[in-house]
């Protein structure tokens, strides 16, 4: 007799990583092309004795150190490994079997496993024809089972924002027992005009969490560190649902010595957006159809030539990321990257 698992598990997709070849340019992965901070390299070396120990559970200097960033009580902090843990122990603490997740479609492709893993039912609403969030239709698509609403802003993969008077929209157009997550994992590349700081928003709202990363501007994809900033009883839950000791003591002393590398951090956020921008122009300029990103990367939705676009640049030695017969996101990398990547992509266009 076989083990009896959940029937919905056969359906569930498995998360899909940026592929990795060796010597080839990896484009598909959102992480930044400029290696560790300098501040963390020192303090990762001085740490490595310690990991033969459990790291302290509570993440205590590392709560401290990002509630005095964002100024506020710790008690309102919750970490875990990345924000996508974050997001798995915020649905964990808010959804129960049967209950409802709202989220657009497409954005990050661990919503509906999150989703599927605490026995919740997806609610997908498509983004509008430019690639934005529907906010409204999000509102609109509300019902009594519902009990959480992701809204990645930047969205991953299409790189689009909504801006503040959508997200006021959203969260206002919502029943307050309803907890609405904003997913910031790329707030350091976003124009504040254009996608601005949702806890600035909607600090004093009991039903919005904030989640951000240390994996993208922070350069700790590696390592594992995300939080959110919540209200002290959605964080004290979020908190319960971590798994134990998941963020390793090298990580938090690690993203404690990068938040205090701001500077560094915006610089070298500076230099992707204006990356960013010139590979955006490059590819208008051959023909391609790319909303403006406000994020890390770029979004190319080709449709039905996505996997022969990913292919091209491939044997162009570039990994771009594919996501089915929809489209194509590419990360922005150094300078020499993004070009290897624009001579793949003008020569699939000339083609």
């Amino acid at each position: 007799m076989s083990v009896r698992l959940r029937p919905s598990m056969a359906a569930l997709p498995a998360y899909v990583p940026g592929r990795k070849v060796p010597g080839a340019v990896v484009l598909a992965s959102n992480e930044s092309p400029y290696g560790l901070l300098p501040s963390v390299a020192g303090v990762l070396a001085e740490n490595t004795a310690g990991v033969s120990r459990y790291p302290d559970m509570g993440a205590t200097r590392l709560r401290a150190a990002i509630a005095d960033h964002h100024g506020v009580d710790p008690e309102r902090v919750a970490v875990g490994a990345g924000s996508v843990e974050v997001c798995g122990q915020l649905a964990g603490a808010a959804v129960e079997g049967g209950d409802e997740v709202i989220f657009g479609w497409r954005a990050f492709e661990a919503y509906p496993i999150i989703t599927a893993v605490v026995g919740g039912s997806a609610v997908r609403v498509p983004l509008t024809a430019d690639h934005v969030h529907d906010v409204d239709a999000m509102a609109a698509a509300v019902s009594d089972r519902t009990r959480l609403i992701f809204l990645c802003n930047p969205n991953n993969p299409t790189g689009t924002a909504v801006a503040g008077d959508g997200l006021r929209r959203l969260v206002d157009g919502v029943p307050e027992h309803v907890l609405v997550v904003i997913d910031e994992a790329y707030r350091e590349y976003a124009d504040p005009a254009l996608a601005p700081d949702a806890f600035e928003l909607f600090r004093d709202r009991p039903n919005v969490a904030v989640t951000r990363t240390f994996s993208k501007a922070y350069a700790l994809a590696g390592l594992r560190v995300g939080y959110c900033l919540a209200a002290p009883d959605v964080a004290s839950a979020v908190r319960k649902c971590q798994v134990p000791f998941s963020v390793s003591g090298l990580a938090q002393e690690a993203a404690v010595a990068a938040l205090g590398d701001g500077a560094e951090v915006t610089r070298r956020a500076k230099l992707t957006v204006a990356e960013r921008e010139r590979v955006r122009a490059v590819l208008l300029d051959a023909g391609y159809d790319v909303p403006a990103s406000q994020a890390n990367f770029v979004w190319l939705p080709l449709g039905e030539r996505t996997p022969a676009f990913a292919e091209a640049c491939l044997a162009g030695g570039v990994v771009v990321r594919p996501f089915g017969a929809e489209g194509v996101r590419v990360t922005i990398g150094t300078d020499a990257e993004n070009d290897q990547f624009l001579a793949a992509a003008r020569g699939f266009a000339a083609g």
